[in-house]
C-alpha cells in the first residue's frame, strides 16, 4: 500500500469515528479536566520492559505536577509504576476503559474526551506518544496548533500502525541509528514525502551511572546474566541451551536470569539455569550487576536495549546478536562478542559456548573488556545527556509557531 492510501484509509475511518468523538467531547464538557497541564504523556504500560523504563526516564526528565500521564493498556505488573509517579506527574490508568475488546466503544469515546481536554488548555501543551496505539488514534483530533512528538524504539508493527498518523507529529524520536535507516527505507518504498523524514531525530537512551569505578572479582566463578522478559523475540531458550553447553564442559560460569522467564524455558534445560526472578528494587538489581561479568542478548530484533547500557556501565562484557544498534556499540573482540548469525540458532548456541569458554580461560580479557565498556558508557550513555536532549526537543516545540 502506498502512503496516500494510508491517508485515505485514515480519513474513511475518521468519518465513522466522528460521532463517538462528539459524544466524548460532550462528556468532557460535562466533566471537565479541572485544571491546565503543560504536557500530556501517552504510554501503553508500566510493567517490566526496556521501553517502559525509557518512558519513565523521559517523564522524570520532563515531568512535574503540571504534566498528565495516561496509561492505556492493562499492565502485567507494576514494576515501573512508582518510577512514573516519582516524575511528579499526575498519573491516570484508563486501561479499563480503553483496553476492553467487549467495550471497544469506550475506546472511541475516550478519544473524544481526551482530545477535548487537550484542545481546551489555555496555554499550548505538548503531547508525547511513547508507542501508544491510543496516542496515534487521537492524533488527528488534536488541534493543529498543539505540537505532538512520538518515540519509536524499534522497527516493528508500530512502524506500520503509525504511518497514517505521521502528518500530525512535529517530531519523531528514534533510539537506534539502524532503525532510523530502516524507517527511511520504509518511507522511500511507499512514497512518504521527504519532509516527514526530516522530522526524525536520533536520541540514544541514557541510564543513571554508578558512582565511582566499578570493582569486581575475576578470580572465581564467572557470572553470565540475562535480563528481561521471556517473550518470543528474546529467545531465552537459547541462553538456557548455552548454559547447558557450558556446564557440560565444566566451565567456571553460572548463568542467571533476572526476570519472569522460567515459563519460557524448556523443562529439560531449567536445571542448568539460575533463576533470580523478577526484581524491581534498585538496590537488589545493583547487587546482581555488581557480581555479573557478562551480559547476553539473544534477541532476533532490538532497537538498542537499555539493559546493555546498564551492563556496560557496570563493567560487563556483552555477548549479543548483531541486531539494531548493538553492532554500533559492541565491537567484536574489543568490548564483547557478536554472534555471526541472527537466524541460525544452532550457530548461536555453538558460538555462545565458545565465547564463554574463551572468557573463562582469559580472565584478564574479561577485565579488559569490562573496563572498556565502563569507560564507553560514561562517555556515551549518561542520563544528563539524555535529559538535555529531550528538554531541548520540548523547548523547541513549545516555542514553535
Amino acid at each position: 500500500m502506498k502512503f496516500p492510501l494510508y491517508l485515505v484509509k485514515r480519513r474513511i475511518e475518521g468519518v465513522f469515528i466522528f460521532p463517538f468523538i462528539l459524544i466524548g467531547r460532550l462528556i468532557a464538557t460535562l466533566k471537565p479536566l479541572g485544571r491546565d497541564y503543560e504536557t500530556f504523556f501517552f504510554f501503553p504500560f508500566y510493567h517490566t520492559g526496556g521501553a517502559e523504563k525509557v518512558h519513565a526516564l523521559v517523564t522524570q526528565a520532563l515531568g512535574n505536577k503540571n504534566c498528565l500521564i495516561y496509561f492505556t493498556r492493562k499492565s502485567q505488573d507494576k514494576t515501573f509504576y512508582n518510577d512514573f509517579v516519582q516524575s511528579g506527574c499526575v498519573v491516570r490508568d484508563i486501561s479499563r476503559f480503553t483496553d476492553s475488546k467487549i467495550l471497544y466503544v469506550l475506546n472511541l469515546i475516550y478519544r473524544g474526551i481526551i482530545t477535548a481536554y487537550i484542545n481546551r488548555q489555555q496555554l499550548k501543551p505538548v503531547v508525547f506518544n511513547g508507542q501508544c496505539n491510543l496516542g496515534y488514534k487521537i492524533s488527528p483530533w488534536v488541534n493543529s496548533t498543539v505540537p505532538q512528538v512520538e518515540l519509536i524504539h524499534s522497527f516493528n508493527t508500530f512502524s506500520w500502525i503509525r504511518l497514517p498518523f505521521i502528518p500530525f507529529y512535529a517530531q519523531t524520536v528514534m533510539i537506534s541509528k539502524v532503525r532510523v535507516q530502516d524507517h527511511l527505507q520504509q518511507y522511500r518504498s511507499i512514497g512518504v514525502p521527504e519532509h516527514y523524514a526530516n522530522r526524525i531525530k536520533h536520541v540514544v537512551n541514557g541510564v543513571p551511572l554508578p558512582i565511582g569505578k566499578v570493582a569486581k572479582d575475576y578470580s572465581g566463578m564467572l557470572e553470565l546474566l540475562y535480563v528481561g522478559r521471556g517473550t518470543a523475540e528474546k529467545r531465552v531458550h537459547l541462553v538456557a541451551a548455552i548454559a547447558k553447553g557450558c556446564l557440560l564442559q565444566k566451565r567456571q560460569v553460572r548463568i542467571s536470569f533476572m526476570g519472569d522467564v522460567e515459563n519460557a524455558i524448556p523443562d529439560d534445560l531449567k536445571s542448568y539455569c539460575n533463576f533470580l526472578g523478577h526484581k524491581s528494587n534498585q538496590d537488589e538489581i545493583e547487587q546482581v550487576y555488581s557480581r555479573t561479568h557478562m551480559l547476553i542478548v539473544t534477541s532476533d530484533t532490538e532497537g538498542f536495549p537499555m539493559v546493555v547500557e546498564e551492563a556496560m556501565a557496570r563493567a560487563c562484557v556483552i555477548l549479543a546478536t548483531p541486531v539494531g544498534d548493538l553492532p554500533v556499540h559492541v565491537k567484536h573482540g574489543v568490548n564483547g562478542f557478536l554472534f555471526s548469525s541472527v537466524a541460525d540458532e544452532d550457530r548461536i548456541l555453538a558460538e555462545g559456548v565458545e565465547f564463554v569458554a574463551s572468557l573463562c580461560e582469559q580472565r584478564s580479557l574479561v577485565r579488559q573488556m569490562g573496563e572498556a565498556n565502563e569507560a564507553y558508557a560514561v562517555a556515551n550513555f549518561g542520563i544528563d545527556k539524555f535529559n538535555q536532549a529531550y528538554k531541548m526537543i520540548f523547548e523547541q516545540l513549545r516555542n514553535s509557531d
